[in-house]
């Protein structure tokens, strides 16, 4: 076997349709888009979501409500997490975002009070639960609202 002896496996290489080229080729004329209508035009095709002049489905159904474009959205953190840490580290959100609790870059991280802690902490955080901030405090640790 020598190289110009090579070839393409039966089957695998398939010529393109090649429309418009006269009876013969068997797509000429009409060039596969039959008669009239806004197919066979060049350029013309139905946007999606047209049901052929029928009102569509988007615009049949009601608004409902809106999107609030000024509201906040924190990352949340409970106190049952902070008890890896040594006691009295200051945590800052730099700190947080260091040991894996928080991922993604929010308007802040808010303090929630689900779970206990024994250690004290300083935490300096955009918000706070009411009773995350107590148990911190019962812990000996401070809570600061950045």
């Amino acid at each position: 076997m020598r190289i110009h002896d090579l070839s393409p496996s039966k089957g695998s290489k398939k010529k393109r349709k090649r429309v418009g080229r006269g009876p013969g080729s068997g797509h000429g004329k009409t060039s596969c888009r039959g008669h009239k209508g806004q197919k066979s035009r060049s350029g013309g095709n139905v946007p999606p979501g047209f049901e052929g002049g029928q009102m569509p489905l988007q615009r049949r159904l009601p608004k409902r409500g809106f999107t609030n474009i000024w509201k906040k959205s924190y990352s949340l953190i409970n106190i049952k997490d902070l008890g890896r840490f040594e006691p009295n580290t200051t945590l800052d959100i730099e700190a947080l975002k260091k040991a894996g609790l928080v991922k993604k870059d929010q308007d802040g991280v808010k303090l929630l009070g689900q779970g206990a802690i024994s250690i004290p902490l300083v935490l300096k955080v955009s918000k706070a639960s009411k009773s995350a901030q107590e148990k911190i405090e019962a812990a000996g640790g401070k809570v600061e609202i950045v």
